[in-house]
Parts: C-alpha cells; sequence; structure tokens
C-alpha cells in the first residue's frame, strides 16, 4: 500500500500477506482445540511447524512494522501530530466497526454487552480489544514511542539492542515476580517491542543482509528446528498449563525478532525488482488488504474449518488442512478487497503529509556505506 508520502514497497506487500496467512491458518487449523487438527499434532518437516503455530505471524507484522517506519522516515523530519492522525485513520474506521458488528454479534447471542463495553473500554492500554484488535493497542503503544525510539538510533545505531535488552530484563523481572511471563510476552508491548525495535535496526544494517542467500537458509532451518521443538513441547497452548509458566516466553520474542527482522532485511533488499508472476501478485494484494483479513477472518475462520471438516471432507490430515486454508484465505482476498474500498479507504483520503524533505544530520548515523546503499534504493 502507498503511504501518505507516496512510497509503495510491493517486497513489503508480500511479507506482509504471508504473515496474514500464518495468522489466518492458525485460526483455521486449530478452529478447536481437537478439530480440526489437534494442538498435540507435530508436522514431521519443522518448517510447517512455523505455520502450526501460526500465531508467530503477529510477531512478524511487527518486526515489518518496525522495519517500515525506520524506512518511510529514515532522514526526515517528522510532524508527530498528522503522523498520529494518520495512523488513526488508518487503524480506527475498521476497528470500530469491527467492535460495532462483534457487538451486534454478542447481543443477539444473549451475550453480557456491558461487560464487553467494559473491555473494550480497557482495550487503549489493556489486550481486550476483540478479533485481533489486541494487537492495535500494541501498535499504538509503539506509535507513541516511535519519535523516542528513531532519535535514540539516529544518535546511537545499536541504541535498539540497549531497549531489546531493557525488554528482556522486564521479562526476567515479570518471571520471577509472576511466576509466568506469556501473557505479556504475548499480548502486550513488554514482548513485540522486541520485534518493533530489531525491525528499526534491521533497516539500518539491511545491507549486511542483501544477497546472503546461504545466511539467509541457515537462518530459516534454524528457526524452523527451534519451532519445531517448541511446538514438540506444547507450543502455544500446550506448555501448560496456560499461560505458561515456561522460562522459554522470556526469550521467544527476541528470538522471533532476530529472524523475522533479518529476513524482512534481506528479501528486501535482495529481491529489489518487482515480481509480477501470479502468485506474487496474489501475494501483494493479500498484503494490501491485510488488516482487513486479519480483523474479519475471526468471524468465520471457525466456522469456516467446522463447516468443510463435517459436510465437505475430513480435514484432520495437516497438510490436507492447509491446503484447504490457502484456498480459503484466497477466498477471503476479495473479502478485504471490499472491506478496504468502502471502510479503510474514504478515511485514507483524509489523509495529510507529516514528512518534511530530507535535511542533512547534524548527527551522523554510522550506518552503511553511502555507495552500498544507494545499490538498496
Amino acid at each position: 500500500m502507498k503511504s501518505s508520502t507516496g512510497e509503495h514497497y510491493p517486497a513489503l506487500d508480500h511479507i506482509r500477506g504471508l504473515a496474514a496467512f500464518m495468522v489466518f491458518t492458525f485460526h483455521f487449523l486449530h478452529a478447536s482445540p481437537d478439530a480440526p487438527v489437534a494442538y498435540s499434532f507435530v508436522p514431521a518437516l519443522p518448517l510447517f511447524s512455523i505455520l502450526d503455530e501460526g500465531h508467530t505471524g503477529v510477531s512478524l507484522f511487527m518486526a515489518l512494522s518496525g522495519y517500515l517506519f525506520a524506512k518511510l522516515l529514515d532522514g526526515k523530519q517528522v510532524r508527530y501530530l498528522p503522523f498520529f492522525a494518520n495512523r488513526a485513520l488508518r487503524l480506527l474506521p475498521l476497528l470500530l466497526a469491527v467492535i460495532c458488528v462483534e457487538a451486534c454479534r454478542r447481543y443477539l447471542a444473549g451475550q453480557d454487552i456491558e461487560k464487553y463495553f467494559t473491555d473494550v473500554g480497557k482495550g487503549l492500554i489493556f489486550p481486550t480489544l476483540p478479533n485481533g484488535g489486541w494487537s492495535i493497542t500494541v501498535e499504538a503503544h509503539f506509535y507513541l514511542l516511535l519519535p523516542f525510539l528513531l532519535m535514540a538510533s539516529r544518535r546511537f545505531l545499536f541504541a535498539p539492542l540497549l531497549f531489546i535488552a531493557a525488554a528482556i530484563l522486564l521479562r526476567i523481572v515479570l518471571y520471577e515476580q509472576l511466576g509466568e511471563v506469556q501473557s505479556a510476552a504475548y499480548w502486550t508491548i513488554i514482548g513485540h517491542a522486541d520485534q518493533f525495535l530489531a525491525g528499526i535496526l534491521a533497516f539500518h544494517l539491511r545491507v549486511y543482509a542483501n544477497g546472503r542467500h546461504w545466511l539467509a537458509l541457515a537462518v530459516l532451518a534454524a528457526f524452523s528446528g527451534f519451532f519445531w521443538w517448541f511446538d514438540a513441547a506444547g507450543g502455544f497452548y500446550r506448555l501448560a498449563p496456560h499461560p505458561s509458566p515456561r522460562w522459554i516466553w522470556v526469550i521467544l520474542p527476541t528470538l522471533e525478532a532476530a529472524v523475522y527482522s533479518f529476513g524482512i532485511a534481506y528479501y528486501d533488499t535482495t529481491f529489489t525488482k518487482k515480481r509480477t508472476s501470479l502468485p506474487f501478485r496474489i501475494m501483494e494484494k493479500a498484503g494490501s488488504y491485510s488488516y482487513s483479513i486479519y480483523l474479519l477472518h475471526l468471524f468465520f475462520a471457525f466456522e469456516l474449518a467446522a463447516f468443510i471438516n463435517d459436510n465437505v471432507m475430513n480435514i484432520s490430515n495437516f497438510y490436507v488442512a492447509c491446503l484447504w486454508s490457502a484456498v480459503c484465505f484466497l477466498a477471503t482476498i476479495p473479502i478485504g478487497y471490499l472491506s478496504y474500498s468502502c471502510i479503510e479507504a474514504p478515511f485514507l483520503r483524509l489523509r495529510v503529509r507529516y514528512v518534511m524533505p530530507a535535511t542533512a544530520d547534524p548527527t551522523p548515523v554510522r550506518a552503511a556505506p553511502a555507495a552500498a546503499a544507494s545499490q538498496l534504493g
């Protein structure tokens, strides 16, 4: 999608589409604890464990946000009040529509509406917004910190590492005090800060990821192996009890941050030529409408999986279920387009420019050599 600056990065839309597919597939596969694919199932191929634990797609979204905003705002003077207004125009219309639809659904189902709206009110701070809206709360917290993070990164290139270390230390303290840190690590900025920060750092160090094919394969293999172990140990829901008291949630956000930020920088810098073949165009469209797909899919993904499993064919086989998930995900792209066109696009036209022309920075950042950076566009 084009930002209000007029810049558009199709490669990053591919990644956004992949993240949406990961989250969609996680919900599709595990519509209930035992169906269509049981939580206890572990794929034989380690790479598929990332899809089986597709909740990690949210972390990919977060790392992409950090990378994208560092890319959009690098070397520019930013007017932050218009920036915050633009983000509100981008996120709030559809979120408010989803909140209203969910309220109607709960009312018709005879559920407690007063408690629901209390949770919506708490959603400004706590992860209580419906249909994945909790992650919008995390994004909003990131936007409030963004001016400070960008300023620190300009003054000291590796400042994000210091903040990541502070986030890890905070999770250790919470783990010692509460006996579990999964709640904070997955549902709040306390965990996802690592991914935003790593995305910012990855942008500034992106030249070192350019063309590193063997390194990218090694990172993917290692990450797949780790997630295979995590999946076999119980994964998101079965590192019992839930929320899990296991120590892995202290460092899992950091591992995701490192891998995803490197992968984003690698893909963005290595494959600079616009790809026009059908699969890439589909992923670009999925990325363009990913916000709508992400917020809307929980209205139907569980029921869709159950309907296929009960009325079309048995999809308890993990790989068959993944194929069906891909088909259903493709079918949501037109829904995402309609949502984008009718709800999001009218408000996006109200956005204003929030960046000033690039100026010489009196505090130069130690970044990639100019010649190398110019090759990356």
